[in-house]
C-alpha cells in the first residue's frame, strides 16, 4: 500500500478504510490535499455545520439561528448531516458518529471526491488555503472590538456588513479591473498621457505615428471631461471594495467590513460550482464504492442513501443529481464519439441516441484511461457551473433526465409544468446560476450631483430587481455610506431610480440614461 496522506483522528476500523480508500482515490487519478478526518457527535456536528464547517467564527445570532434549525431538523426525524469538508490545506472532513460503517465509507470516498476539486478546479484556484486559522483569527478580532465596544453595536454593523456581502466581484481574482499607479508611470511616457514607445529618431515616425498620438491625445481629452470628477472613473462591481475606499468608517468598522469581504470571496467559488462540485464527489463515492469497497450486505443500505441523496422533486434542481448525470453524460459521449461538429449538425434525435463511432474499442482509450474519463477531468479542472451547464447539456439528457421549465401557480399552490422547450430548460437554468440568481450592481458614482452620495446601476442580464430586497439594500448602503443611495435599475423594462436619504425611500421613473456617457454599464 502506498504510504497515505491522510492524517486521522478516526477509531482503528475507520482510520484503515480512510487509508484503503484514498488508496483507491489516488489509484483512479484523484489528486488531494492531506485530508484529516474528525468524528463528531450529532450535536458538534450541528455546532460546526452552523459555522459553516469553521470550529471558531466571530460570534452573531445568526449562527445561533441555524444551530436551532439543524437540531430541529435532526429532532423531526427530517434530516441529518452526514458529512462536511473544509476547502483548506490541509482539507478537514467531519464524520457523524452514529453513522452506520457504509455510510462512513461512502462519505470518506465523497470527501476525496470534493478535496480533488477544491486542489484541481480553476475557481479554487485563488482561494484562501489556510482559511482554518485565518477564521479563528476574524474571531479573535471581532471579540475584541466586542470586548471594548459592547455587543450591540459591533452586531449591529455585522448584521448590515452580512446584508451586503454578495456586492463583490468573484472574477476580479483572476483579472486586474484597474491600473495600478506603477503601472500608469510605466505605461505612459508624457504628460499629456499619451503612451510613446522608444525610437530611433529615424523610426520616431513609423513607431510613433503623428495621426495616431493625435488620434489618442483627442481620446485622452475627451475622456478626461467625463471621468475628471468621477469615483469611479469605470464601473465598479466591487462594491464592498468601494465601501471600504471611500465609506466614512471608524477603523473597527473597515475591519468588519474587510473580514466579511474575505470570507464571502472565500465562499464564492462554491457558490458558482455547486453543481460541479457535487456531481464530482457523487460521481467518485459511486465509483470507488461500487466498484472497490461495497460488501454484499452493504449493498442495500447503499443504494437506499444514494437514491435519497440523487432524489428529486418538481421545480427544485438538485445539485447532486444533475451533476453526477452530467459527468457521466459528458464520459460516455466522448466514449462513444457523440460530440464534434458532425454530431452537433445531426438533427435526428434518433440516429443521435444511437450514434456510434466506428472506432474500435482500444482506439477510445489513452493509456489506462478513456477518452471520456480523460475528459471528465479537463472539464473539472476548468469549468464553472454556469460554463458546464452552457456547454455540456445537450437536449438528449435533458430528455433523458426528465427536467422540464416549471412556475410556480399561485391557484392552485403548485409546480407546474410550463415549458419542455429544451433551449428555455438551458436558459432558465443559466439564468438560476448566473451571479447566483442575484442582480449584477456596479457602482457608477461616488459624488452624484456633486454631493457626496452614492449611485448605483443595475446591469440587466435577464433578472429583474426585486423591489423590497432593493429598498432594504439601499438602507443598509447608506448605513455605510452615511448619505443618501441610489440604485438605477430596470424593471419590467422600465428605467427605475431607488433613493434612500436616511428617512424615506422613494421610487421614480427616469429615462434610461445614465449619470453619465462614461458610466454605461
Amino acid at each position: 500500500m502506498a504510504n497515505p496522506s491522510t492524517k486521522s483522528r478516526l477509531p482503528r476500523e475507520l482510520a484503515e478504510w480512510a487509508e484503503i480508500i484514498e488508496e483507491y482515490a489516488r489509484n483512479e487519478g484523484l489528486d488531494c490535499y492531506e485530508t484529516i478526518f474528525e468524528v463528531l457527535n450529532n450535536d458538534q456536528m450541528n455546532q460546526v455545520a452552523a459555522y459553516c464547517g469553521f470550529p471558531q467564527r466571530y460570534p452573531h445570532w445568526r449562527f445561533g439561528m441555524e444551530y436551532e434549525r439543524l437540531e430541529r431538523t435532526h429532532e423531526y426525524g427530517l434530516g441529518k448531516i452526514y458529512e462536511m469538508v473544509i476547502n483548506n490545506d490541509p482539507c478537514y472532513a467531519y464524520l457523524l458518529n452514529d453513522n452506520a460503517l457504509v455510510d462512513q465509507k461512502t462519505v470518506m470516498a465523497h470527501v476525496f471526491g470534493h478535496c480533488d476539486f477544491f486542489k484541481n478546479n480553476h475557481w479554487f484556484s485563488k482561494t484562501n488555503r489556510r482559511m482554518m486559522d485565518d477564521m479563528a483569527n476574524h474571531a479573535t478580532r471581532i471579540r475584541r472590538y466586542i470586548d471594548r465596544l459592547v455587543l450591540e453595536p459591533v452586531e449591529a454593523f455585522i448584521d448590515t456588513c452580512l446584508s451586503l456581502e454578495g456586492l463583490i466581484d468573484p472574477h476580479s481574482v483572476f483579472m486586474q479591473r484597474r491600473m495600478t499607479r506603477q503601472q500608469k508611470h510605466d505605461n505612459v511616457a508624457t504628460p499629456d498621457g499619451i503612451t510613446r514607445f522608444p525610437a530611433k529618431p529615424y523610426m520616431e515616425r513609423y513607431i510613433n505615428p503623428p495621426e495616431q498620438l493625435k488620434a489618442e491625445s483627442d481620446a485622452n481629452r475627451e475622456e478626461a471631461e467625463h471621468t475628471a470628477d468621477s469615483i469611479p472613473a469605470q464601473p465598479l462591481r466591487d462594491v464592498l471594495l468601494f465601501l471600504l475606499e471611500r465609506a466614512p468608517l471608524k477603523d473597527w468598522e473597515a475591519d468588519i467590513l474587510s473580514i466579511i469581504r474575505q470570507e464571502a470571496y472565500y465562499f464564492a467559488p462554491q457558490g458558482q460550482t455547486k453543481i460541479m462540485n457535487e456531481g464530482w464527489a457523487s460521481y467518485w463515492h459511486s465509483t470507488i464504492m461500487t466498484n472497490y469497497c461495497l460488501k454484499a450486505d452493504e449493498v442495500i443500505t447503499y443504494c437506499e442513501h444514494h437514491a435519497g441523496t440523487v432524489a428529486t422533486s418538481p421545480g427544485r434542481l438538485n445539485p447532486y443529481k444533475v451533476g453526477i448525470e452530467l459527468f457521466r453524460d459528458i464520459e460516455q459521449r466522448w466514449n462513444t464519439g457523440r460530440h464534434g461538429l458532425e454530431y452537433d449538425r445531426c438533427d435526428d434525435m434518433t440516429e443521435r441516441r444511437q450514434w456510434q463511432t466506428q472506432d474500435p474499442p482500444e482506439g477510445r482509450v489513452v493509456g489506462l484511461e478513456s477518452i471520456g474519463r480523460k475528459k471528465i477531468y479537463e472539464v473539472r479542472k476548468i469549468y464553472n457551473d454556469v460554463t458546464f451547464i452552457d456547454e455540456f447539456l445537450t437536449p438528449e439528457f435533458v430528455d433523458e433526465q426528465d427536467l422540464y421549465h416549471y412556475r410556480y401557480d399561485p391557484n392552485t399552490g403548485r409546480m407546474v409544468v410550463v415549458s419542455r422547450d429544451f433551449r428555455k430548460i438551458k436558459a432558465q437554468m443559466l439564468y438560476m446560476l448566473t451571479n447566483h440568481g442575484q442582480p449584477y450592481i456596479y457602482v457608477l458614482d461616488g459624488n452624484y450631483r456633486n454631493r457626496g452620495e452614492l449611485y448605483l446601476g443595475h446591469k440587466h442580464n435577464g433578472l429583474d430587481i426585486e423591489i423590497k430586497y432593493a429598498v432594504e439594500t439601499l438602507k443598509q448602503l447608506y448605513a455605510v455610506w452615511r448619505r443618501p443611495v441610489h440604485l438605477h435599475a430596470m424593471i419590467d423594462e422600465d428605467a427605475m431610480l431607488f433613493s434612500y436619504d436616511g428617512e424615506q425611500s422613494t421610487q421614480q421613473r427616469i429615462d434610461d440614461s445614465l449619470p453619465t456617457a462614461a458610466h454605461t454599464v
